[in-house]
């Protein structure tokens, strides 16, 4: 347990050398990077990965204001210090990206390295998220479901094994709907759930012993982790400062071809748009063929692989 901007941070650890923080996404923990801890210790590096805010055994602030993505980049950079580091490589997946990014951007000077798994680089967009995808998809897009106070709230927590476990294989490149383009869409009257498979028999790369974990883990329910979603328009106002700025860090990209992030509106074109756009992107965005959305578990060697090359590099 570590104190850092306020809150108390669980984090797991393994290694010495350069240091590399690990930011996990929605909604998981600490536990997604199991395959990463090993190979990046051997590597030579100090890997360390903490349940955000919201999350598993770390604080929850009943506060949605203290989400936004100020308040994450914070925690990133207290957690640097308080583990007695000057600099760190920082690597995120999903909603950790944005955090990962972010942190590059509002502090370089902080950040050896910067790398994204799913969501690309942040450019910020001429207006606030949650309206633009209200009016594209007439406030069914999950986003907007999330930002109801309360509401994903008592769907995802009345049973969340059951939510875990659908949400994991609708995501995962095992899913039906996986590289189809389908966007993330919610039924005003069933939920966010009802349209999921609940698979008789998990991917061979999520075992039962890890949906036991990521259950413990929110055992204090989703409010916390769905509090980031509630905050998206908040982020895109204090972040006016930083419209038109770009990621000056080396920076990675990886993504899966079947992962539903990347084929959300407007982010094709983003992605192959990356190396005009960021000035040090180490390599062109490394696309994972047959990779859906949970990409250091899903295809752990190639991740891996990726990482300590551009570690090393």
């Amino acid at each position: 347990m570590v104190d850092v901007n306020g809150v108390r941070l669980h984090i797991a650890e393994q290694g010495s050398g350069p240091l590399v923080v690990l930011l996990h996404g929605f909604p998981e923990s600490w536990h997604s990077w199991q395959h990463q801890f090993g190979p990046l210790a051997d590597a030579g590096f100090r890997v360390v990965a903490p349940d955000q805010r919201g999350y598993g055994r770390s604080d929850h602030p009943e506060d949605v204001d203290a989400y936004t993505i100020l308040h994450l980049v914070g925690d990133v950079v207290g957690l640097i210090h308080a583990l007695g580091e000057e600099k760190a490589y920082v690597v995120g997946h999903d909603w950790g990206a944005p955090v990962a990014w972010h942190t590059a951007l509002l502090r370089p000077d902080l950040v050896l390295g910067v790398a994204g798994l799913s969501v690309p680089p942040p450019f910020r967009g001429t207006q606030p998220p949650l309206a633009t995808m209200a009016k594209r998809f007439d406030g069914r897009f999950y986003w907007n479901y999330f930002s109801r106070p309360g509401v994903a709230d008592v769907e995802l927590g009345k049973d969340p094994r059951t939510t875990l476990r659908k949400i994991f294989f609708w995501g995962s490149g095992d899913s039906p709907d996986a590289g189809t383009g389908k966007q993330p869409l919610v039924d005003p009257e069933r939920g966010w759930l009802a349209t999921m498979p609940d698979p008789e028999v998990l991917p061979d790369w999520f075992t039962e012993e890890d949906l036991d974990a990521l259950t413990e883990s929110f055992s204090k329910g989703f409010t916390g982790a769905l509090n980031w979603y509630r905050n998206l328009d908040r982020n895109w106002e204090l972040t006016a400062a930083w419209h038109g700025a770009v990621v000056t860090p080396r920076a990675l990209y990886v993504y899966g071809d079947r992962d539903v992030v990347p084929a959300f509106p407007g982010t094709p074109e983003l992605i192959a748009k990356l190396p005009d756009l960021m000035p040090h992107l180490w390599r062109a965005p490394l696309k994972l063929t047959g990779c859906g959305h949970w990409t250091q578990q899903e295809r752990p060697h190639e991740v891996n692989e990726a990482l300590i090359d551009f570690l090393r590099a």
